[in-house]
């Protein structure tokens, strides 16, 4: 409970660099804040004790991958969109995410101050690279290769799109 402050404070930090990702008409600078958007995840984890998911939070998501969508966003020229260029959303688009950040906000706030915390602490996970290691190619194998077909499935979508007819 001590870290709940500090928590509170990236919480808000993440939700600003949201907020910036999705109100950016420049492509280059949304990007730029999901990376800051995944470097305050990776500070959650260590303020939750998960070094090694930090460690892969952060080369991982705003290595390797932030580096394969600016490379998309160069390659197929879309750093500034203009709004006549935005295809229209669905009819209902905007109220539905209106309220479902809303449905968030209220979970987010129940979460934090309404729930009792439970009587006797959970156990600690181990997250050590071994044990993540283990579990994942013993546990979890056929989600892990669902994951890597869909990101190669992905990347295939990204050359077949920016191709020239």
């Amino acid at each position: 409970m001590t870290d709940l402050p500090l928590l509170i404070i990236l919480g808000a930090i993440s939700i600003a660099s949201a907020l910036g990702l999705l109100l950016s008409r420049n492509a280059i600078y949304a990007a730029l804040f999901l990376v800051l958007n995944f470097g305050v995840g990776a500070v959650i984890y260590l303020v939750l004790n998960a070094p090694f998911i930090a460690v892969v939070q952060v080369s991982v998501y705003a290595g390797a991958i932030m580096v394969l969508f600016l490379f998309v966003i160069m390659l197929l020229g879309a750093e500034r969109l203009s709004p006549a260029e935005n295809p229209p959303g669905i009819p209902l688009q905007r109220p539905l995410a209106i309220a479902l950040g809303a449905a968030l906000f209220g979970l987010a706030l129940y979460v934090l101050f309404a729930r009792q915390p439970p009587a006797t602490p959970s156990p600690m996970v181990d997250s050590s690279p071994a044990a993540v290691g283990q579990s994942l190619f013993s546990t979890y194998v056929f989600p892990f290769e669902v994951v890597s077909i869909l990101l190669l499935v992905a990347m295939v979508g990204a050359v077949v799109l920016t191709r020239n007819k």
